[in-house]
């Protein structure tokens, strides 16, 4: 199955970047991708932090859910909707950061609620993911059927999820062959770790990685790492986009290729202690 990762430089204005996602989305899709995934926080890169609260949606309902179900089912295609903030009951002040999937007839496959929230600073730049969100608490992995009726596994995931590897092998009985990572990483700190966890969590799961990401200089001044990427269950890079701004990357999802590297090598076997 051919699958693809969004990269994508979001701005501050919610209807600019749900038409330049819808535009990225068609070209996937053209270019005979099944599975699409968009970049965290794809809908909006506000000024200021407290930005996401005034557009999180309440389930079911808004542009953003609607764009992603609407587009779904226009192209025939899973789609991962990156992260939107979606409202908690009784919450003003916080959101949850939430990854839809929405299946090629546009319903909701699953949900999952960002579980590890981001906090760094290096004296020049700092963010705290805690003062606008709630944590997530539940691992979530899905089943899609492709076009050829063959089942896949896909395993969800968030930006900052991806240094505890915990939680992917919390998703891994059965076997995923599939991690999800839509990501807005941090230049200095995706300059450093990205690939490096995107190949070790690949490694350690015997499954493909699709990363879709943020990627170069914001509006609001924050700058973004990309490098969307691909990464096969041996750990190598498959295909990876290599400059700032917009775009899409393909890869294909191959179950031979899984088969063989779980055999060869079966490390899955094992129980964890």
């Amino acid at each position: 199955m051919k699958i693809a990762a969004v990269q994508m430089l979001s701005t501050p204005r919610v209807e600019d970047n749900l038409a330049k996602a819808r535009a990225l989305i068609a070209q996937a899709a053209a270019a005979g991708a099944e599975l699409v995934a968009l970049p965290e926080y794809f809908c909006l890169m506000g000024r200021r932090e407290t930005d996401k609260l005034d557009i999180a949606e309440l389930p079911g309902a808004g542009p953003i859910q609607r764009m992603l179900a609407d587009t779904a089912r226009e192209q025939r295609v899973w789609l991962a909707g990156g992260t939107l903030p979606m409202r908690i009951e009784g919450r003003s002040d916080r959101v949850s950061n939430t990854q839809l999937v929405f299946a090629p007839d546009g319903s909701v496959a699953a949900r999952y609620d960002k579980i590890h929230l981001f906090r760094f600073d290096d004296g020049e730049r700092r963010h705290d993911e805690t003062a606008t969100l709630v944590a997530g608490s539940e691992p979530v992995a899905i089943t899609l059927t492709d076009r050829s009726g063959r089942d896949w596994r896909v395993g969800l995931s968030i930006c900052y999820d991806l240094r505890f590897p915990e939680l992917y092998r919390a998703l891994m009985p059965p076997p995923c062959d599939l991690l999800l990572v839509p990501a807005a990483f941090t230049y200095p700190t995706g300059e450093a770790h990205w690939e490096l966890l995107l190949r070790a969590r690949a490694v350690e799961n015997q499954c493909m990685v699709l990363a879709p990401a943020q990627g170069g200089r914001h509006e609001n001044g924050r700058r973004t790492w990309g490098h969307a990427m691909a990464v096969g269950p041996w750990g190598e890079v498959l295909a990876v986009r290599d400059e700032e701004g917009a775009g899409v990357v393909l890869a294909e999802l191959d179950a031979q290729r899984l088969a063989e590297v779980r055999t060869a090598l079966p490390a899955l076997e094992h129980r964890v202690l």
